[in-house]
């Protein structure tokens, strides 16, 4: 069996109830690496918010993973008995954003290469430079389709959550006509970096666009349909949701999704054979209300989980 750079979850997270007619994802989920080999869906975590940092944003999301944990293992498990998973726990963090990026790249595409799916609890969204890279070297081509507030292609030196599709589109992991940015909002994103992706031939749809197409999930699915083969990779990051329902984030929105808009377009990314690997980032425990974040983020894990389930 391969071995990881990683760190093992804190059991303390897995959350029992201890009655056998109300079982939990605690009580499903196995965190012993003795497990991996029959898992079908790995989690894994990246707890690092340095590129936040760089990124001049607030830190606070190196904490995400173990807060996601803590609600995702409180829910319930129906249609969910059947699938077999293992939280590997968190990549190792290097002495710099570089070595973390490494680290997780390599484990990402080595599960990708064990045929298995991937949910990877963030940290900041420059993991999406290691999550998409991996799963390329594993199982190309790679259809990303970043829901975000944000495009997150600028051009700065050196990377930082807002870089990593640059990266990835510069360094050529991902094709222009296979990036698709769903959810993004004007006032947060420079005209210079809309010029770039148009120029590339990159798809943009913003929040206000996907509504007038009869809404996020019928926008996603013309995404979709618009590339054919390969795997598809989601980069769910959680400041695409308004504040109100996503108030622990590391750039607030207030014009945001909404969280039903959010555990929609998880259910879609579930229920598409070709999805590989979903990314959960951005989650700011620092911030949070009640928990309300980490909440909305566990539970549209366990709409992806119900859609793999039934594959």
């Amino acid at each position: 069996m391969a071995t990881f750079a990683v760190t093992a979850p804190d059991g303390a997270l897995f959350y029992r109830k201890g009655d056998p007619h109300d079982r939990r994802l605690g009580d499903l989920v196995a965190h012993d690496h003795a497990s991996y080999p029959a898992a079908a869906v790995v989690l894994l975590g990246c707890p690092t918010d340095e590129g936040v940092r760089r990124n001049g944003g607030r830190p606070g999301a190196a904490a995400a993973p173990a807060a996601i944990r803590r609600w995702l293992y409180r829910l319930g498990t129906a249609g969910l008995e059947r699938l077999a998973m293992v939280d590997l726990g968190d990549t190792i963090p290097g002495p710099d954003l570089e070595t973390t990026h490494d680290r997780h790249r390599v484990t990402v595409a080595q599960v990708i290469a064990d045929g298995k799916r991937l949910i990877i609890l963030g940290g900041g969204n420059d993991v999406a430079y290691p999550d998409v890279a991996g799963l390329a070297d594993a199982a190309p081509p790679v259809l990303a389709i970043n829901v975000d507030a944000h495009y997150d292609v600028r051009a700065d030196w050196p990377r930082n959550s807002g870089t990593p599709y640059r990266q990835l589109l510069d360094e050529r992991h991902l094709a222009p006509e296979r990036f698709a940015v769903l959810g993004a909002q004007p006032f947060a994103n420079s005209p210079v970096y809309t010029a770039y992706l148009e120029r590339l031939g990159a798809r943009v749809v913003t929040l206000r666009e996907a509504r007038l197409r009869e809404g996020v999930v019928a926008a996603a699915r013309g995404l979709l349909a618009g590339s054919h083969g390969g795997t598809v990779f989601w980069g769910f990051d959680m400041d695409v949701v308004a504040a109100a329902d996503a108030p622990g984030v590391s750039a607030p929105n207030p014009l945001g999704m909404s969280g039903e808009e959010l555990c929609a377009l998880a259910e879609l990314a579930g229920a598409d054979p070709r999805t590989r690997l979903v990314e959960l980032s951005e989650v700011n425990p620092s911030y949070d209300l009640d928990d309300r974040t980490s909440r909305l983020a566990a539970a549209a894990i366990w709409y992806v989980l119900s859609g793999w389930a039934a594959l």
